[in-house]
């Protein structure tokens, strides 16, 4: 009896795609109406097929990460423009973001020990697959000898997945909106590096989901106090009420890889779920008392 991983009797997709592929050619056969529905692309590419395309790009890569025994990550965002030291000339605005490429690149490292020591399948490396910090990640993963995933995205100028990606982990999405879902799935910790407007919305749908009690709570790292300080001002945005004292307490600065580490290890309150939002009851928010938000 031949081995059926899939515990059935029916006979398997690949083989009728496979024998579909070689039937004499007729204008019946050749007709776009009778291709296989799922080995159909120009189908899957219809308007009306959006909802399967969805679907399909939720479960690749689940299924690939379920599979190579992927348990947790520890997601690094950050500006795809920073460079290594001495790459950018002096005096170039970037040049002064080249030590988070350092940084980056040493969590990654440090991050990567720890999850080899356990096994390596929980605090793998994520990133976005890209140039800058998500390069430092994949490479400082890859250079203390384990794995690392890239999510990599669709762009009109995009260059190919950094070198340092664990190739069958290396996956690429046409929707934004769910490659942000798998960067948080299995997330364990965010580490932010100095970005842009990618950076900004990665991090906040994570701060939003957190604080909303929608995903649990996990280490959230803006790495360099300066920088983040000069482009968002937080302590107005509780002074103006949009927030509560409490979400401050969200996410946190640091400045090193080995401070970073620190803060993820003892992180208060990591795995649970807040129950209710701070600061909304006060205003007698009817959404407060179910719940929703």
């Amino acid at each position: 009896m031949s081995h059926d991983s899939r515990h059935s009797r029916f006979r398997d997709a690949h083989d009728d795609k496979t024998t579909a592929r070689y039937v004499e050619q007729t204008p019946q056969t050749m007709s776009p109406s009778y291709r296989l529905a799922y080995a159909d692309e120009e189908f899957l590419l219809r308007d009306e097929m959006r909802s399967v395309r969805l679907q399909l790009e939720l479960m690749k890569p689940e299924l690939a990460l379920d599979e190579a025994g992927i348990n947790s990550t520890v997601v690094l965002f950050g500006g795809a423009r920073i460079r290594a030291p001495g790459v950018v000339p002096e005096g170039h605005p970037m040049a002064k973001l080249a030590t988070y490429y350092t940084q980056a690149e040493r969590l990654a490292a440090l991050v990567t020990k720890k999850s080899l020591d356990a096994g390596g399948t929980d605090w793998v490396v994520c990133t976005g697959g890209g140039p800058g910090v998500m390069e430092a990640g994949n490479k400082g993963a890859h250079e203390a000898g384990g794995r690392s995933v890239g999510l990599s995205i669709v762009l009109p100028h995009e260059q190919v997945p950094n070198s340092y990606v664990t190739p069958e982990l290396t996956f690429n999405f046409h929707y934004f909106a769910v490659r942000k879902m798998h960067f948080l799935m299995r997330a364990r910790a965010v580490c932010v590096f100095p970005g842009g407007f990618g950076t900004l919305d990665e991090t906040f749908e994570a701060l939003t989901l957190i604080q909303t009690g929608r995903m649990e709570r996990q280490p959230v790292l803006f790495f360099g106090r300066s920088f983040w300080e000069g482009v968002i001002n937080f302590e107005k945005l509780v002074e103006a009420g949009t927030i509560s004292p409490e979400d401050l307490d969200l996410f946190r600065f640091v400045e090193t890889a080995e401070e970073a580490l620190e803060a993820i290890e003892s992180w208060e309150g990591a795995g649970t779920k807040r129950s209710e939002i701070p600061g909304r009851k006060d205003l007698g928010d009817p959404t407060e008392e179910g719940g929703a938000a």
